[in-house]
């Protein structure tokens, strides 16, 4: 937010990404109980940089929760292997869940780090998003997501077993 309690609009791509790089790093720094992320498939987050995965890595060791609701996360470990090898080590304290509907139109593009940051992606084909550290931005932003949580299944196992 700028001086006047406004939140900061984000217009492009690389800002959007960038944003991102900010909360994992506010969050690393400054601490929070929970991190949650939200996108239909997490194909553009930077979560395969070793940066965003040391952010995350100092945030997790105070013994935090992460939790992600995706459309789908079929790509996952082909697009960010980094995050798929360290979301193993760390599968303590991550939770991967799915809306139990087809549809993942429903599931939002969100970094919410309650009391931190809220990074919410308005318009997603020209990267408009909003950046802010409203307490009640946060509050909606949670209430929506935990009712998505709530109608969704278990998703992205930390392992896979073969017979």
């Amino acid at each position: 937010m700028d001086e006047t309690g406004t939140p900061r609009i984000i217009t492009s791509r690389s800002d959007f990404l960038q944003a991102l790089r900010e909360g994992f790093a506010l969050a690393a720094e400054q601490g929070c109980r929970e991190l949650l992320l939200s996108d239909p498939d997490f194909a553009d987050w930077p979560l395969g940089e070793q940066a965003v995965l040391d952010h995350l890595t100092r945030w997790a060791f105070a013994h935090r929760k992460l939790t992600m609701l995706g459309g789908h996360f079929d790509e996952m470990s082909r697009r960010h292997a980094r995050f798929a090898q360290w979301r193993r080590q760390w599968s303590h304290i991550v939770e991967c869940r799915s809306p139990d509907s087809d549809d993942e139109r429903d599931v939002p593009t969100v970094l919410l780090a309650p009391g931190l940051v809220t990074l919410r992606l308005l318009n997603p084909a020209q990267y408009r998003a909003s950046w802010s550290t409203d307490e009640g931005d946060a509050v909606r932003t949670r209430e929506h997501l935990d009712a998505l949580l709530q109608r969704s299944v278990e998703a992205f196992p930390a392992t896979t077993l073969g017979l």
